[in-house]
């Protein structure tokens, strides 16, 4: 073969392993950047990126979301959004280094990425057909960086092969690096479209929710912050949020509906205007995650603002033979409660658009939650709620009843020690010992606590707020100096003892007794 029939050094010259990976990378963030900016103007849940994480909560084994709220608490999101990026950059790495003769490993790499945003796109509930743009876009920029890129080093090494002038090192670095800029730009720029529509704006307009009844005030032996349990109602930073939101829905007053229908006389619609122009009632709630473990935080207190469920329904009229109210979220998340726990208005359930004295919190739900009490979350909380249908368990199966959850789920009396702290080196003599109990729609009757499996002993309870609200306790020991255990039960008003029988979330919430060792010297 002479010379004039080599094959070009732009077809066989292979892109060194580190520059081959670096151009994979490289690729992924234009894509990424490219699907986030379209975003921005179809929505933000569009963005691949996101969509995917959404569906891979959605795919989650139960047990592994359980581990993954235990391990992590509200960081469970973050870890799994980190999680997804470095497995795409060391699949975008190895797709590029499977590139370094020919451009087609790494496109098809790129494709299937892009494919996959498009289904993950187009199997958002609160997405319209048209968002779809951001993953193809997302798609085409990918392959299209990609191929540039490795062009633009071809060119390169095929001119310094037959000594020609071409794109110096430099200039194949910057282009590099304008990848680099320009997606980091692109994807800032898809930030601020989004947030142009956040709801926070909206929630600032609200003003002061007044309402026609009030929640009795908090008698101040309510708790025993003092001695270190937490305070009766919890700061709205500090209330647990456990959800399947990747990203926090925005929705503003102005765009926000509730649709009212299923087995009724007259299907209803109401937008804000319409909750907020009618009395609103006060009222003192604790809730508590199905998630959470055996002296876990997932539980907290706030003075809820709202209308009452009960007169909604009427005014649509439930007929005979309903047995659930399904309720969806925005974004797709759907709940069923007992028909007859929303209907019972001495239960109180509540459409809710305040908490703590303010418009409910973005995170929490604004424009509008569920708050049904006694009922976990996972079956009575719906946030961001926009349709409520009346109908029966057979019709209907919510999100999480499909994930072996159980269908109907009043909270387990429980209590838990707040201190001292497992573990905890305290001096030896008089050591007390404080924490909560809760026995929602129940009310809490008495706590006990016990040294080293000694006898039970009544503990000191705070003032009761009401039924469907925690109460705070506390007592002291005589300890002499060594390593100890101490546990705590509670007993609800019906006269049920907390159960000592360890049993995890699955399926209907935990039960077994907090047990903590300390030592004294």
């Amino acid at each position: 073969m002479t010379s004039d029939e080599e094959p070009s050094t732009s077809d066989t010259a292979k892109v060194p392993v580190l520059v081959a990976a670096l151009l994979g990378v490289l690729a992924l963030l234009a894509a990424l950047a490219a699907g986030h900016l379209v975003a921005g103007f179809v929505g933000g849940n569009a963005s691949p990126y996101l969509a995917v994480g959404n569906g891979a909560i959605d795919l989650t084994p139960v047990e592994l979301k359980d581990y993954a709220v235990r391990t992590f608490g509200t960081y469970d999101k973050l870890v799994l959004l980190l999680g997804m990026a470095v497995v795409m950059v060391l699949v975008s790495a190895a797709a590029g280094v499977a590139s370094r003769r020919s451009v087609v490993p790494g496109a098809v790499v790129i494709a299937v990425f892009g494919v996959v945003g498009i289904v993950a796109v187009a199997a958002r509930p609160d997405l319209t057909a048209v968002a779809v743009l951001a993953p193809i876009a997302s798609l085409l920029a990918g392959v299209g960086v990609f191929a540039w890129l490795r062009r633009l080093f071809h060119t390169k090494a095929k001119a310094k092969a037959e000594q020609e002038e071409g794109p110096s090192r430099r200039s194949v670095l910057l282009a590099g690096a304008g990848v680099v800029v320009g997606a980091g730009a692109a994807g800032a720029a898809g930030q601020v479209l989004a947030g142009a529509r956040d709801a926070a704006s909206s929630r600032a307009n609200v003003g002061a929710l007044v309402p026609a009844r009030t929640a009795p005030a908090i008698p101040a032996d309510a708790d025993f912050a003092k001695l270190g349990t937490p305070p009766f109602l919890t700061p709205n930073k500090d209330f647990y949020r456990v959800d399947t939101a990747l990203s926090v829905p925005q929705v503003r007053t102005e765009d926000w509906r509730l649709r009212i229908h299923g087995m009724v006389d007259r299907e209803l619609t109401c937008d804000y205007a319409d909750i907020r122009d009618r009395p609103l009632v006060e009222r003192t709630i604790t809730m508590t995650c199905v998630s959470n473990e055996v002296g876990g935080p997932y539980v907290s207190t706030a003075n809820f603002v709202g209308v009452d469920l009960a007169d909604l329904l009427t005014e649509a009229g439930v007929r005979p033979g309903a047995e659930q109210l399904f309720s969806t979220s925005v974004d797709g998340w759907t709940a069923g409660t007992p028909v007859a726990a929303a209907l019972d208005r001495g239960r109180g359930a509540m459409l809710a658009i305040g908490m703590n004295g303010e418009p409910l919190p973005v995170e929490h739900g604004f424009p509008a939650r569920l708050v049904v009490p006694g009922l976990y979350g996972y079956v009575s909380a719906t946030k961001w709620v926009v349709e409520l249908e009346i109908t029966t368990w057979a019709a209907r199966r919510a999100y999480w009843l499909d994930r072996g959850w159980a269908e109907r789920a009043p909270i387990k009396t429980q209590s838990r020690i707040d201190f001292p702290k497992g573990f905890e080196t305290l001096p030896a003599g008089k050591v007390r010992l404080g924490g909560v109990a809760w026995a929602q729609h129940t009310g809490v009757a008495a706590v006990e606590v016990r040294l080293n499996r000694g006898p039970w002993q009544e503990a000191m309870l705070s003032k009761e707020v009401n039924a469907d609200t925690w109460r705070m306790w506390w007592h002291e020991f005589d300890v002499p100096a060594g390593s100890h255990q101490i546990s705590c039960r509670a007993t609800d008003k019906s006269g049920q003892v907390q159960t000592g029988e360890r049993r995890g979330t699955v399926p209907d919430g935990a039960t077994g007794l907090h047990t903590i060792s300390f030592t004294t010297r």
